[in-house]
């Protein structure tokens, strides 16, 4: 066998339905007493209800939470954690809610506790994002994990099938990218077979039926391995690619990853083949080349947009991502240059099947 390192990440998971019933009980579990409530305007009906679960150690409910969590946000959400003496912060919602806490915690120290309506998985990384001059940049910083995560899949069923559909396929492109990662291990990789596979299965479900709990207790476990695989192991060159595009265009998070990630597996498994045939396998797909078109299909079939163009990027738009996207890359299998990724961003522009491009 390969040598490897695995560190186990030190989060509490609390997966049930009705779960969310025992945050007043978690928040006391980590010692504190005066919670901020974090949430994007969106959410903030959801986020009220979190409040009153809290009731008396509730201080309050932040709703100012956005995609890439400008540094600017950031500031704002720390004066203000600091204004009502909050001395922890529940995060409320998707990736951008998660990070904006992690913001919160990373110079201030505050503990998170990360209630998840999406399938996003950033509540179970160490990863933090920063957007500032329209460049993203992230990092990993132990402080940023969540001391606590409460999985309730009831609280995922008000999220649209679309939205579902485009936050899972980012919760899979989190799995495939962790098996071929630097760092890669089997246990990561065994986790992140299964996520896939458990993705693949539930997604098509909640489209067909949004109230379907068993798709939806399905699609939250996969997506809390895929999480625990982002933040167990490096990124590679898609991550990069979505940062890139996302901090620097706006572009939408999940759906960027939807876009991205058939081209960015396909880019990949020459160079990676076990890898990209485990990625083939968890979707009922044989071989390392059929990893990206299974992808792909499974985008194609959940009805999201598979192409940048789609997404409102312009063609014109497309040297300068690579260019950014090329200047500090990520460990990638395969090496990246700046004619390969701009090739890549291109076939993804247009949006076809990845073995046709």
């Amino acid at each position: 066998m390969t040598p490897f390192i695995y560190q186990a990440q030190p989060v509490r998971v609390i997966f049930a339905p009705g779960a969310v019933a025992r945050l007043a009980e978690e928040v006391v579990q980590l010692g504190a007493e005066k919670a901020l409530v974090l949430c994007t305007p969106e959410q903030r009906p959801l986020a009220e209800r979190m409040a009153q679960h809290l009731g008396s150690r509730s201080v309050g409910v932040y709703d100012k939470a956005v995609m890439h969590v400008p540094v600017e946000t950031a500031a704002a959400a720390r004066d203000e954690a600091a204004r009502l003496g909050a001395d922890c912060c529940v995060a409320v919602g998707g990736g951008s809610t998660v990070g904006l806490g992690k913001a919160i915690a990373l110079t201030s120290g505050l503990p998170i506790i990360a209630v998840p309506t999406t399938y996003a998985g950033s509540e179970m990384t160490p990863i933090y994002g920063l957007t500032e001059g329209r460049v993203k940049r992230t990092g990993k910083d132990p402080r940023v994990l969540p001391k606590t995560v409460i999985y309730d899949p009831e609280l995922t069923v008000s999220l649209p099938a679309h939205l579902s559909a485009a936050s899972g396929m980012n919760a899979i492109a989190h799995a495939v990218e962790a098996l071929y990662a630097q760092d890669a291990n089997p246990i990561i990789s065994l986790m992140a077979e299964e996520s896939i596979a458990a993705l693949g299965r539930a997604l098509p479900r909640i489209v067909a039926q949004p109230a379907d709990m068993h798709a939806r207790s399905d699609a939250l476990y996969g997506a809390w391995l895929a999480g625990t695989c982002l933040g167990s192991v490096g990124m590679a060159l898609h991550h990069k690619l979505c940062h890139t595009l996302g901090g620097t265009f706006n572009l939408p998070h999940a759906e960027v990853h939807t876009a991205v990630i058939p081209y960015a597996a396909h880019f990949n498994h020459g160079a990676s083949p076990e890898a990209l045939a485990r990625v083939a396998r968890a979707m009922g797909a044989t071989g390392a080349h059929e990893a990206g078109p299974a992808l792909w299909r499974l985008a194609q079939a959940l009805g999201l947009k598979t192409s940048l163009r789609e997404l409102g990027m312009t063609a014109g738009q497309l040297d300068e991502a690579a260019r950014l996207a090329t200047q500090n890359p990520y460990y990638n299998p395969r090496p990246v240059d700046f004619d390969a990724v701009l090739k890549l961003l291109q076939t993804a522009y247009a949006g076809g099947p990845p073995d046709e491009a």
